[in-house]
């Protein structure tokens, strides 16, 4: 017993536990969860079992997820089939459910959050894995083109970039403002601030979106929708700022 508890404790402690098998390299049996109870007694150890155990069944079920929250949250979330889901039934975060980029970002798609383009050459690359991105591309690294264009084009960039970084900056002033008059209204003879909580997280909304909308237009500018994309944004942006 002693040494199938020092077994099973290091296993677990590697993060090893899910599919162990039995030490003896001719047996491919696994010990069972209830061998593991009877064999393990530090509470600590066994949290981390159950903890591996749960890490294992979320990652095995295509319709199940973690919340994303960078702040972090260990809700679990159930896909509905979207490019996003509901909110977060614990922080209030929104996760996209078809790329690893960190939360929702509609208008923008995936592909938009992980496509780049160099500056001098045009060239496209997937920033995840810096492989081409298109497969037919046969000139990568071939940073040859005309300075005005390569110029032109990381101007537009920078454009876009400072824009989308205005928004999100902005969306975490709401952030902040929101948490300093929860605190706020938690306090005795201060009327009611709902009024105020729900005008910070409509604006948290509309910065998000806004941010996004720089994604996707960066990408989409030669598209016949927007000029109408444009006309939204705009309208957005001027009742974001009066907000």
């Amino acid at each position: 017993q002693p040494c199938w508890s020092e077994y099973l404790t290091t296993r677990i402690e590697q993060n090893m536990i899910v599919n162990c098998t039995c030490p003896i390299s001719e047996c491919r049996a696994q010990p069972t969860a209830a061998f593991i109870y009877s064999i393990v007694s530090s509470k600590e150890i066994i949290a981390k079992y159950e903890k591996a155990l749960l890490r294992g069944y979320v990652e095995c079920c295509s319709n199940l997820t973690w919340c994303t929250n960078p702040q972090g949250c260990d809700q679990i979330l159930l896909k509905d089939g979207l490019g996003y889901g509901a909110a977060c039934s614990k922080c209030s975060w929104i996760s996209c459910f078809n790329c690893n980029f960190p939360e929702a970002h509609y208008p923008a798609n995936c592909s938009h959050m992980s496509h780049m383009t160099c500056a001098k050459c045009n060239h496209g690359f997937c920033w995840r894995c810096l492989k081409p991105w298109r497969p037919t591309h046969k000139d990568y690294y071939n940073c040859s083109a005309m300075v005005s264009k390569a110029a032109w084009q990381e101007k537009r960039f920078q454009d876009y970039n400072e824009r989308c970084t205005f928004h999100h900056h902005a969306r975490e002033f709401a952030m902040s403002l929101r948490n300093r008059v929860s605190s706020i209204s938690g306090m005795p003879k201060i009327r009611t601030l709902t009024f105020v909580l729900d005008a910070c997280k409509v604006l948290e909304q509309a910065r998000k979106v806004l941010a996004y909308s720089c994604v996707y237009s960066y990408y989409n500018q030669n598209t016949e929708s927007m000029d109408i994309m444009e006309q939204q944004t705009e309208s957005l942006e001027l009742h974001t700022n009066a907000l």
